[in-house]
């Protein structure tokens, strides 16, 4: 039974999970066309393709399809796939069965696409994906019995990929312009013999060269029964390069007809050169949208000084393990995560938390990777090292919050999915009509608004609008201490109209302080926290731990206890410097007939304001009282106001007596209470909000408030340092700072704001800019003609330049992207008064 039970088990497809990065891409349809090309590959089980963030998500199984598989099929569609190319050196080689074993155990790892070695000159070439940690190669290699030095040469990365595409695009809108500007000289010059060979001749490598990327990408999607911006370019400049060839080859096949023997091949250069200026412009200004997840993967430190058998060593990053002591001098970046063993400094964190004032460490506190030691040097021993680290977690989840999409986007590319066979439609029921019922040469004047209608029409405007904003909006999120897990998220922010905050732990500090000491004349507010911080030495106690802080900030030298006895419930009873002391709470005043001399009154004032009252006895009277309460959060008041300030309701939920929690509601300025709620019940009581038609955020440190986090439309964790509780919430404040909820709602407002114009924009444009192309303006203008000045734009009968058909197609995504690139100007002290 047992045995068939394991049979069944190994029968079940695993699958493996890879975050593939695409070059190529020019609009949502192409990443529509890759997603569908994917899907349709044997083994390949899920696939999500994200144009903004120009990544693949597959889900695939190994037995049946293998990443470089995988990588043929993205190249076959027209596209490429961004992958590491690196040389590392091999010890240990003996023979051809040694190149073997370990080609399979480098291929053995997920994401390796390939594995070449060579004996002789003891070196493997790996090919692997963006996700692959440069350890798990290695140590693979050295389970099969061999050694894999340090990595010798890096041929391509994200970034390098990047670049080498900016170039790329920029070189061949060079030289398009260039021939395209020679070419439109040539045709106001003299006709000549020659002269249009010499067009077509110049025209050529623009149109197969410069615009190849063009071909390729209509091509893949030809071939996977779809189309994209890339088939409007190539049958519009198509259409016009080959009527031309056709005019300068067969001038013949006109003289029957009364058409106007006119070459455009200046048409078919230009929009080119124009489209692949735009592109250039979109490619730069899109990569400008993730600067924020670049700065956080450039603060990794590459070298740890690690102390191994008491010996300073030097060693990568990656090679860091869990238990290592690393020594940190001043103004070296902390490598990774961990416990202060030795010594003590003031840490910078502000690149990860957002919190521009350094911290000050002590033995015992955790320090975060990449922050900065700003003064001592110190030991540590890391205990998150590689993808655990904090900064790894947070640019796992930008990355996957900036390749998510949003609800408004998802309308966006269904539209987008139907623009692009519209577009065609319009441009063949165009020339149709222009060339049946348009005025003479009328098949000139069909072929120019055929052209321009598919050269103006941008599902590009429309793909971007979304994703670039959401792309800029994650990242300056990140920059102010604020993760957005989501673009779902970031959408639904904006609508919040509730916040619910929990109290213990998010608008306090989640620990009692001492707030206040009342003596009687005869003493001093140093005497009386001297002897309680004396009788409270060594204790365990919260409250007890409490009066010793305090005792210590004030510098106050205090002395052991004796004859220690703890009275459940009350307080304690202890002798200090030869006096009988009680401390504890009414209750244990009166059984001991101890006197309130007169402190009666101020007890019962500071209760009220929700603060728990200890009385010190000495000799059967009381000599002083000390009030402690879980102090509120520096900027709790500042972020209570700010939420008032941008019409949020704040309501606190605690499960502290309703006279406590209103005394705190009262101090911070808070709506509304919900005392003496269970953590069980606060899910509840977030539904019961939601019942009355309220958008609820739940504010929570992310573990006990798990349910009503995930009960609330948006839930806001509540982490510090590395102990942020990243995968709770929807949005995860870094630093724990309240103003962080401002932030985060002000943050989402700006951004669908700038998403909605980006829609209008690029809706607007579309709607009024495909009818101009049509030649909708010859019904307003007729046979009488246009003015001369616009002719240039609108030609003699009303009808858009092609040129400039491009040019406008151009600018409109440009557009779109630097609106979105305004985004990166939000400052979260503007909603702050």
């Amino acid at each position: 039974m047992w045995g068939e039970i394991m049979a069944e088990k190994t029968k079940l497809p695993k699958t493996e999970k890879a975050n593939i990065y695409i070059t190529g891409m020019t609009c949502t349809t192409c990443a529509a066309t890759i997603q569908k090309g994917l899907k349709e590959t044997p083994g390949v089980e899920q696939v999500n393709v994200s144009f903004a963030s120009e990544k693949a998500t597959v889900e695939y199984d190994p037995a049946k399809v293998s990443l470089s598989k995988i990588k043929n099929a993205i190249s076959q569609i027209g596209y490429g796939m961004v992958t590491k190319k690196s040389t590392f050196p091999v010890s240990g080689m003996t023979c051809a069965s040694c190149v073997s074993r370990v080609e399979e155990a480098l291929s053995s790892v997920p994401g390796v696409l390939s594995a070449n070695v060579n004996l002789g000159s003891e070196k493997a070439t790996v090919e692997y994906t963006d996700e692959i940690n440069v350890a798990d190669l290695k140590r693979a290699v050295e389970e099969a019995g061999y050694t894999l030095g340090s990595e010798a040469e890096t041929l391509e990365d994200v970034s390098i990929a990047s670049q080498r595409e900016l170039r790329h695009v920029r070189n061949r809108f060079i030289f398009s312009a260039v021939i395209a500007a020679l070419i439109m000289l040539l045709m106001w010059v003299p006709v000549f013999t020659g002269r249009p060979y010499l067009l077509w001749a110049l025209a050529t490598p623009v149109q197969f060269w410069a615009g190849w990327r063009f071909y390729r990408g209509a091509w893949g999607a030809l071939k996977h029964k779809t189309t994209d911006m890339n088939t409007l370019v190539v049958v519009g400049t198509s259409a016009a390069y080959f009527y031309s060839m056709i005019v300068v080859l067969f001038p013949g096949l006109f003289e029957v007809t009364e058409v106007k023997l006119a070459l455009y091949f200046d048409t078919s250069a230009m929009i080119i050169a124009l489209i692949l200026l735009g592109r250039f412009l979109e490619t730069r200004a899109r990569g400008q949208t993730s600067e924020s997840i670049k700065k956080l993967i450039g603060l990794n430190p590459k070298t740890a000084l690690v102390i191994r058998d008491g010996k300073e060593e030097e060693i990568s990053v990656d090679e860091v393990q869990v238990g290592d002591v690393i020594l940190v001098r001043p103004g070296e970046r902390v490598p990774v995560d961990g416990l202060i063993r030795e010594g003590y400094s003031s840490i910078d964190e502000s690149m990860i938390t957002g919190e521009s004032i350094p911290v000050e460490k002590n033995k015992g506190d955790e320090v975060i990777g990449a922050s900065i030691n700003r003064t001592g040097s110190f030991q540590f021993e890391a205990t998150r090292v590689g993808k655990d680290t904090t900064l790894a977690q947070i640019i796992r989840l930008i990355d996957e919050a900036q390749g998510s999409k949003a609800p408004i986007q998802r309308l966006a590319d269904i539209i987008a999915s139907y623009f692009v066979p519209i577009v065609i439609s319009i441009a063949i029921i165009t020339f149709i009509i222009w060339y049946f019922a348009g005025p003479s040469p009328a098949l000139t004047y069909a072929l120019l608004n055929f052209v321009a209608v598919l050269i103006i029409a941008c599902p590009c405007a429309m793909g971007l609008a979304t994703p670039t904003a959401i792309i800029v909006g994650t990242g300056k999120g990140a920059e102010n201490g604020v993760l957005i897990r989501s673009a779902e998220t970031l959408e639904r922010s904006h609508k919040i109209k509730t916040v619910l905050l929990d109290k213990t732990g998010t608008l306090t500090q989640g620990k009692p302080r001492v707030t206040d000491i009342i003596t009687v004349p005869s003493s001093s507010e140093e005497e009386i926290l001297y002897l309680a911080a004396s009788a409270e030495r060594g204790s365990e106690h919260p409250l007890g731990e409490a009066i010793v802080q305090a005792a210590q900030e004030r510098k106050l030298e205090i002395i052991q206890a004796k004859e220690f006895n703890a009275i459940p419930g009350q307080g304690i009873e202890v002798t200090v410097e030869d006096k009988k002391l009680l401390l504890g709470n009414l209750r244990l005043m009166k059984e001991k007939g101890i006197s309130l001399n007169g402190m009666g009154e101020e007890a019962e004032k500071l209760r009220e304001k929700g603060k728990t009252v200890m009385f010190l006895g000495v000799d059967s009277r009381v000599k002083g009282i000390i009030a402690l309460a879980d102090t509120l959060k520096p900027n709790a008041k500042a972020a209570v106001a700010a939420l008032h300030n941008i019409g949020i309701e704040v309501i606190m939920i605690t499960g502290d007596n309703q006279r406590t929690a209103e005394a705190i509601a009262q101090d911070v300025g808070i709506d509304r209470v919900l005392a003496e709620v269970l953590p069980e019940h606060k899910a509840d009581e977030v539904n019961r909000l939601q019942q009355e038609g309220k958008i609820v955020a739940m504010v929570g440190d992310g573990i006990n408030d798990a349910p009503a986090l995930a009960q609330a439309d948006v839930g806001i964790a509540i982490g510090t340092g590395t102990d942020v509780a990243m995968e709770t919430g929807d949005i995860t404040l870094i630093s724990g700072d309240l103003v962080g909820i401002v932030t985060a709602i002000s943050l989402s407002k700006r951004t669908m704001r700038t998403i909605k114009q980006n829609l209008f924009w690029a809706f607007a444009y579309n709607t009024a800019l495909i009818p101009v192309a049509a030649g909708v303006l010859y019904l307003a203008f007729g046979n009488s003609g246009v003015p001369s000045g616009l002719h240039f734009i609108l030609g003699e009968f009303g009808f858009l330049n092609p040129i400039l058909a491009a040019f406008a197609m151009a600018a409109s995504s440009i557009t779109v992207v630097s609106n979105s690139l305004r985004l990166k100007r939000f400052e979260p002290t503007e909603f702050i008064a």
